[in-house]
């Protein structure tokens, strides 16, 4: 067996009902907490009201910054960690989406150290301190693993570009993956960010990093998020499909917290900085159809593994034909959730795809692909998915 390392710090909770172990997590590591959080309305605002009850009982005094925007901004963040410095908070909450505790991730940095938080990114000389508060992390969607990574995405709107920390003070101390938060997700945002599990497995699968322990969590996760995800899509109440995929979405966290992700994700990024409008889940499903066309020849073997995950019948095939045969059967899976899209309309123009075909590789991301795709390589991708 080849060599790999594996590391995770977070403490897990999954379960349903584990939201009210909310204020004895908290107060383990400060009595003066910022929540971070959307708009408090709907749900969010219900949600909320039980949590700061619970950290009023645990001697926890609470901020509450609830500015937190889809694709989250540097000056987003900046206004949080404003509130934190003047809060003197010791503990950051995020609680929500990824969006959600992404923000808080960042705010934990840039509430400790000079300059913001678009200062640390991942490829810069100066990096996140043991200054950086503690992060607990409440997922209420099941998508982006955030609650289980090291990662903090935002956007820098000046620049129309999304960047990410990446360091392992910030993995969250704490997080609660608890199915009952996620019932009233709307059946787009269960498809976007459950499509986004998708992601995370498959790219860890096939991630040049990718090692034993990985494959395990990925390929149940993709099993996971295959069956249950259309069925969460068509009823949102079904207890046992969101149950089977917030474990899938913390696998998934699991892997590209010690893999990552290739190419698609590249690029998704890329289309969330020029058109921010974009959710993240569809700017992935946008772009898959053609990725996958372009990678499985360079990677036959796990590319028929996950076809016959989607389509038991391609056991019957050779590898070749169930690789190729792969395509379409993850075509269909993305049909089934309502997420068969093109860049036209997502309300994107082709001025918009040459600017992502020209930014597509200043993530590394790409480089992790079985195929190394070139700058016009990418520009045809994107231009196949421009109409469909």
């Amino acid at each position: 067996m080849e060599a790999f390392n594996y590391y995770q710090p977070t403490e897990i909770r999954f379960g349903r009902g584990r939201i009210q172990e909310i204020g004895e997590m908290v107060s383990r590591f400060g009595k003066r907490c910022l929540l971070v959080t959307v708009l408090n309305t709907g749900f969010i605002s219900l949600l909320l009201d039980s949590i700061q009850k619970r950290l009023e009982e645990a001697g926890v005094e609470a901020a509450h910054f609830d500015g937190v925007v889809p694709n989250p901004t540097t000056e987003i963040v900046t206004v949080g960690a404003k509130m934190a410095k003047d809060f003197r908070a010791e503990v950051i909450l995020g609680v929500g989406g990824g969006s959600s505790m992404d923000t808080a991730k960042a705010i934990a940095v840039e509430a400790t150290h000079p300059g913001t938080a678009w200062d640390y990114l991942y490829f810069k000389e100066t990096q996140p301190t043991h200054k950086t508060l503690p992060v607990i992390a409440v997922t209420t969607t099941s998508g982006t693993g955030s609650q289980v990574t090291q990662v903090a995405v935002m956007t820098h709107t000046a620049l129309k570009t999304k960047s990410a920390i990446f360091h392992p003070i910030i993995f969250p101390r704490v997080c609660i993956v608890d199915p009952d938060l996620m019932l009233s997700a709307s059946a787009h945002l269960t498809a976007s960010t459950g499509f986004d599990v998708f992601c995370h497995a498959f790219e860890s699968y096939l991630h040049v990093n990718k090692s034993p322990y990985i494959d395990l969590m990925a390929l149940e996760a993709i099993r996971l998020v295959t069956k249950f995800l259309p069925v969460a899509v068509n009823d949102g109440m079904n207890l046992e499909a969101r149950e089977k995929l917030a474990w899938a979405d913390t696998l998934a966290g699991l892997c590209i917290t010690n893999a990552g992700v290739t190419l698609p994700h590249g690029i998704g990024m890329t289309i969330g900085g020029q058109c921010p409008q974009v959710m993240h889940g569809e700017a992935l499903a946008v772009i898959y159809p053609e990725f996958t066309r372009f990678t499985f020849p360079y990677a036959q073997e796990r590319f028929a593994t996950v076809g016959r995950i989607l389509n038991p019948q391609l056991i019957n095939q050779s590898i070749e034909d169930a690789a190729a045969q792969s395509c379409e059967e993850i075509d269909r899976f993305i049909k089934s959730i309502g997420m068969w899209l093109s860049l036209d309309g997502l309300g994107m123009t082709r001025e918009d795809i040459v600017a992502i075909a020209d930014n597509s590789r200043v993530l590394p991301d790409y480089k992790n692909n079985p195929r190394i795709a070139s700058r016009d390589e990418i520009f045809a991708m994107l231009s196949a998915s421009f109409v469909r």
